[in-house]
């Protein structure tokens, strides 16, 4: 009867998990309180929208926590099989080039009012935009100022995560943690950077085309800079932990993956945005 349940594949069948239902009517209610928030709706004449946000957002994070915690114990305990290794990475590529159709909306919704501010059909635009670009009034960053210096970091944080990389697999374990408290720091130190500047813009989110295509763009990648920077940070206690093999580390393999990502994305983002169209830069 042993027999007839044996492992004869190279197949992990994971055991039943509330994770997938917890998630779903988590994100669901944070959807709602977002909607709530956004619209300025109420409940029996409460503002109920950030508890009903606040409460899906704890649903998901905790829904996340647990659910890579089941993936890491099934990972130690050898569940993680050349084939299942091998069918994560696909699911992984697919994950990043979900990401990169993300930001081709952004750069589309840039290179579109940007290459055509004065397009005749779109008035509106014409009207926002006084027929160039950048927009006439809005004084933009200095390309080769703080643009240019957070280039610069998440550059070295590229090598960085490459060379703890190199160490693990050669089992240096001084050298991986090394490597990963640089990268941790150097993510950590873009984020302050950009928060400075965006605490020195010469123009606002809101009342103008510019302000907006430039904060979702550059937005969303320091959103994704901060994800990457906890994703570094857990393979660096995982090192700690002494989960990672030379030959099974595919928790951080991911980890870099998604830091380079990161890094190719920024550059983009400070070719066409920041040097590209630059225009009149702001005094700082």
């Amino acid at each position: 009867m042993a027999e007839a349940h044996a492992k004869n594949h190279d197949y992990h069948l994971v055991d039943p998990s509330p994770w997938p239902l917890l998630g779903s009517v988590s994100a669901f209610v944070m959807a709602c309180g977002a909607i709530m928030l956004m619209k300025d709706l109420s409940m029996a004449g409460l503002k109920a929208g950030p508890y009903v946000f606040g409460a899906g957002l704890i649903g998901v994070l905790y829904t996340m926590l647990s659910w890579w915690t089941d993936v890491v114990r099934e990972a130690e305990r050898g569940d993680h099989t050349r084939v299942v290794q091998l069918h994560h990475r696909y699911g992984m590529l697919l994950f990043i080039a979900s990401e990169v159709m993300f930001f081709y909306a952004w750069f589309w919704a840039y290179f579109d009012v940007s290459l055509f501010p004065g397009e005749a059909i779109q008035f509106q635009r014409a009207e926002f935009t006084g027929g160039h670009w950048p927009p006439q009034g809005i004084e933009t960053f200095d390309p080769w100022h703080l643009p240019l210096l957070n280039t610069l970091i998440l550059l070295t944080s590229g090598t960085t995560v490459t060379w703890a990389h190199h160490a693990l697999l050669h089992n240096d374990r001084a050298g991986v943690k090394q490597a990963l408290w640089l990268t941790v720091a150097l993510g950590v130190l873009f984020s302050i950077v950009q928060a400075y500047e965006y605490s020195h813009a010469a123009f606002d989110f809101s009342g103008n085309i510019y302000g907006a295509t430039f904060f979702m763009a550059t937005g969303f990648h320091g959103f994704h800079v901060i994800v990457g920077t906890i994703f570094l940070g857990v393979c660096l206690l995982r090192v700690y932990l002494g989960h990672f093999t030379p030959k099974q580390h595919l928790g951080f393999e991911f980890a870099a993956w998604y830091w380079h990502f990161v890094d190719v994305v920024w550059l983009f983002l400070f070719a066409a945005i920041y040097v590209w169209g630059a225009g009149t830069p702001a005094a700082h």
